[in-house]
C-alpha cells in the first residue's frame, strides 16, 4: 500500500494518493456515493458497470467482506477511490480485509486523497471521467480520458440464461427480466412466496410469457436506458399482458420509455442512503436507497397513461410511476435495499397483492 497513485480528471485537475487493491491504470466515470455502510453492496451492484465509484464517508471497510452481503457474484466498478481503506476489520461475520478482497477481484483501489474536494468538484460541475495511473502527470490532459463512454453495460451484466430459484413457501411465480439485477431483488421475492425465474436481457416478450408468469419484475442495472431499444420493445408488448409488472430503478426508466415519456441524464445522480422521496397520493416521505444517473423526465408522463408518484424531495425529479393502462408501477429508488432503509418495502406487498388480484379475477 506504498505505491504513489494519481488521479487524473478530464478537466486537468490531478489528485495525488496511494494504490489499494490492485494496481494499474484505469479509465472511468467518476461518481459518488455518499453511503455510511454498504460498500459491499456498493463494489458488487451491476449498477455501477463501467463507473469509478467514490465513497465520501471517510473510513471504509471497517467489517470487512462478507460474502453473503454481496450482491452479485463479481465486482462492477472499474475501480474504487475512498479516503481511509480499514486495514484490521472487525465482525464476526468477516472474511478478510477490502484490499484483500480487491486484490483477489482485480480490481484498482485509490486512498489517500481529498474525497470531499474532489466530490464538491463533481457535484457543482457534473459526473466526469476519470483515470487513474502510476505515471505522474506532465504537460497536455491525456486525452484517452474523455472519449470514454460507457457501452453494451446491459448485457455486460445480465445473465446468460435463465434459473430457477424456488421459493421455500411458493404461492406465485415471477419472471425476473435481469438487466444487472441485484441478488436481494431475487431473495425478497423468494421471501415473499414467489419462485423466481431470473431470465437473460436478450429474451423476448413472447419467451417470458410462455413462464405464465404471475407477475414480472424488472430490475436495476447500467447505463444509458435509451441504449436499450430491443428490451423497450419487449417491454411494450409486456405492457398488453394484462400481467402485474414492478420496475426498479433501470426497470422504472425503460418502463417508462416503453410508455412513449423519456429520461435524461442528471448532473451528477442520486447514490446513497440517504435520498428523500415524497409519495405525491398521501403526502408521505421516505427515506431510500439509490443508484442512478439517468431519470424520466416529469414533464414527458402523459397523465391519460400513468400519474408521477414518487417525487425526488431535493430535485423534483420523478421517482416513480403508477400506471392507468396496465396493472404495472415502478419507483427510481431501491425498495430491497441491504445496507440502507428499508422504509419502502411495503412495494413489494403491494406487487404480491396485484398477483393474487389477478389470481382471484380468473377463478
Amino acid at each position: 500500500m506504498l505505491n504513489t497513485a494519481y488521479l487524473i480528471l478530464e478537466n486537468g485537475l490531478v489528485f495525488e494518493g496511494k494504490f489499494f487493491g490492485k494496481q494499474g491504470e484505469v479509465i472511468g466515470e467518476i461518481v459518488f456515493t455518499t453511503g455510511m455502510t454498504g460498500y459491499l453492496e456498493t463494489l458488487t451492484d451491476p449498477s455501477y458497470y463501467g463507473q469509478i465509484v467514490l465513497q465520501t464517508f471517510p473510513l471504509i471497510g471497517n467489517y470487512g467482506v462478507i460474502p453473503p452481503d454481496f450482491e452479485s457474484a463479481g465486482v462492477h466498478a472499474r475501480a474504487y477511490i475512498v479516503k481511509h481503506p480499514c486495514r484490521h476489520p472487525s465482525n464476526f461475520r468477516s472474511e478478510g480485509s477490502l484490499d484483500e478482497f480487491l486484490r483477489e477481484r482485480g480490481v484498482i483501489g485509490i486512498y489517500g486523497i481529498d474525497t470531499r474536494a474532489l466530490t464538491k468538484i463533481i457535484r457543482e460541475n457534473g459526473v466526469m471521467n476519470g483515470k487513474i495511473t502510476s505515471v505522474k502527470p506532465a504537460g497536455a490532459i491525456d486525452g484517452g480520458i474523455k472519449p470514454y463512454k460507457i457501452v453494451d453495460s446491459v448485457s455486460s451484466v445480465s445473465s446468460s440464461e435463465k434459473k430457477l430459484y424456488k421459493s421455500e413457501n411458493s404461492k406465485y411465480t415471477v419472471a425476473l427480466y435481469d438487466f444487472g439485477s441485484k441478488e436481494n431483488i431475487r431473495r425478497e421475492l423468494n421471501r415473499l412466496g414467489c419462485d423466481v425465474w431470473v431470465l437473460p436481457c436478450n429474451s423476448t416478450s413472447d419467451e417470458i410469457l410462455k413462464l405464465s408468469p404471475d407477475g414480472i419484475m424488472l430490475s436495476n442495472g447500467p447505463g444509458d436506458p435509451a441504449d436499450n431499444t430491443g428490451i423497450i420493445k419487449n417491454l411494450k408488448s409486456l405492457l398488453t399482458s394484462s400481467v402485474p409488472i414492478f420496475g426498479i430503478c433501470l426497470g422504472h426508466q425503460l418502463l417508462a420509455l416503453a410508455s412513449g415519456f423519456e429520461t435524461n441524464k442528471l448532473k451528477y445522480g442520486h447514490r446513497g442512503a440517504n435520498q428523500p422521496v415524497k409519495d405525491t397520493q398521501s403526502g408521505r416521505a421516505y427515506i431510500t436507497s439509490q443508484n442512478h444517473g439517468y431519470a424520466v423526465v416529469s414533464k414527458s408522463i402523459d397523465a391519460r397513461v400513468a400519474d408521477e408518484w414518487f417525487v425526488n424531495v431535493n430535485d423534483g425529479t420523478c421517482e416513480g410511476i403508477a400506471y392507468k393502462n396496465a396493472p404495472a408501477f415502478s419507483v427510481q429508488f431501491h425498495p430491497e435495499a441491504c445496507g440502507g432503509p428499508r422504509d419502502t418495502a411495503f412495494l413489494f406487498d403491494k406487487f404480491i397483492n396485484s398477483m393474487e388480484a389477478k389470481k382471484n379475477a380468473a377463478r
